[in-house]
């Protein structure tokens, strides 16, 4: 009896209390163990485990699963801790992805799988049963919430919007037995609904085939007046435009050089273009015809669309820029649970922030700082320079006898330093008159040897002539 007890006891704790079939936060170099890396392609992108470039404001809670490489696809998976049927039960999935990328093109969602997939196969082909989770490339930014119904993949048929910033973002997926959803950002709801908004039931009325539009149905609202006719003086052959009467050819124009003169256009006040008459109400009118509607023979309604068996997590997605971090990722039956979890992760992306602003300070301080540097370092240039022009400058009144000392000082050095001075021009003038005196030997010693070879010139000359 007591063992009875004890078991309905457990029982309704976890009907209460709910269950966690999955929760990872890859803290710990633990999640080798679990996830796999998809082998069914040998070029698929690592999976690295990364904090992230900054704003960790915990850096082990800010730990996830990272893509490391450009232009790849990647494929990894991971077991829950048990298999899970949600029949009659909430389906609740929820993580958190950080595309600190600037993520330009590329998946940031994940999927549920059924416990028959073999995660050393997984691939972009394998059977899901959800997908959920930001879609992004160029202008199509969404979030995907696609669900499977015997073996067909079914979008939902509205826009769900996403999030395609660097920060931290949590998404949640609630789905509930009586076929309701609701999709969460950061908590905050974005989108909820039926079951409704996917196609994957038959219509439950179709058109009448045995129904047609009678040949008798009219569904003009207006028609034209019979009574109202042309005006005699309307004339539908006017031009809208015609020459402007008040042109003239201007009188330099010159047709050989310049074409043809025409004149401007200008509105033609007789255009009134095509007449209509006008419209009344149609007194046979009907109304538009609808088609009548019966029953679909091939509806048949199904209250376990929402049902899943579900085994694994798993990640298979295509990035042009690799950086996104999956983290906190938790599938469970309990929504306060999963409450608990999303404050969690609330709290670690409000710490993250304030770890931004204080970044930010931190670097806004410091370039304020040597913006300061900067200015009192030119404020000492300019105070020399200043300095240095009030050297020369007189002193006060009551030193005024030793200002005459310093400048009759001043005065003696000037007179010394322009006899130095005119030393100095002598000098120069002196070399440069050397100068020119070796230059004249120079040009008289070529004139010489231009002489001389003349001379030996004539005297070859000379013996030539007598041979």
């Amino acid at each position: 009896m007591r063992f009875g007890s004890t078991l309905a006891i457990l029982s309704f704790c976890a009907s209460v209390f709910g269950k966690v079939y999955f929760h990872e936060t890859f803290d710990d170099d633990s999640w080798e163990k679990r996830w796999v890396q998809s082998s069914y392609k040998d070029d698929y992108g690592k999976f690295v485990i990364s904090n992230g470039k900054e704003y960790r404001a915990d850096p082990i809670k800010s730990r996830g699963l990272q893509t490391s490489e450009n232009a790849k696809f990647y494929a990894i998976s991971a077991p829950f801790d048990e298999n899970y049927n949600n029949k009659g039960k909430d389906l609740v999935v929820q993580f958190s992805v950080r595309h600190e990328q600037k993520i330009d093109c590329g998946g940031g969602y994940i999927k549920i799988l059924p416990p028959t997939v073999d995660p050393k196969e997984f691939n972009g082909e394998s059977p899901y049963n959800i997908v959920f989770g930001s879609d992004i490339c160029g202008a199509s930014k969404k979030t995907h919430l696609i669900l499977s119904y015997k073996g067909k993949n079914h979008l939902i048929n509205k826009e769900l919007p996403t999030e395609d910033d660097v920060y931290t973002h949590l998404y949640t997926l609630i789905i509930k037995p009586d076929q309701t959803y609701t999709v969460l950002i950061d908590n905050a709801e974005k989108a909820s609904g039926t079951f409704a908004d996917w196609d994957f039931l038959e219509p439950k009325t179709i058109p009448d085939p045995e129904q047609s539009k009678p040949t008798d149905w009219v569904d003009d609202e207006y028609i034209d007046d019979p009574n109202d006719k042309k005006p005699d003086d309307w004339d539908e052959d006017e031009p809208q435009y015609i020459d402007d009467p008040e042109a003239e050819k201007p009188e330099d124009w010159d047709d050989d050089m310049d074409g043809e003169w025409e004149a401007p256009k200008s509105e033609n006040p007789k255009y009134k273009g095509k007449w209509t008459p006008k419209k009344i109400k149609n007194p046979d009118y009907k109304g538009k015809w609808v088609h009548p509607e019966i029953p679909n023979p091939d509806y048949v309604d199904d209250k376990e669309i929402y049902v899943y068996d579900s085994g694994f997590v798993g990640i298979d997605l295509w990035q042009v820029k690799a950086g996104s971090i999956f983290d906190d990722i938790v599938v469970t039956d309990d929504v306060e649970e999963a409450k608990t979890y999303a404050k969690e992760v609330m709290d670690k992306i409000a710490a993250e922030k304030a770890d931004e602003e204080k970044i930010r300070a931190e670097r806004k301080a410091k370039m304020e700082e040597e913006n300061k540097k900067a200015a009192k370092k030119a404020d000492e240039m300019n105070a020399k320079i200043r300095n240095l022009g009030k050297k020369d400058e007189s002193k006060d009144d009551d030193s005024s006898s030793s200002d005459s000392s310093d400048e009759e000082k001043k005065e003696e050095t000037k007179e010394e330093e322009k006899k130095e001075e005119e030393k100095k021009e002598e000098t120069k003038e002196e070399e440069k008159k050397e100068e020119t005196k070796e230059e004249e030997k120079k040009e008289e010693a070529k004139e010489e040897e231009k002489k001389e070879e003349a001379k030996e010139e004539e005297k070859k000359e000379n013996v030539k002539d007598e041979l």
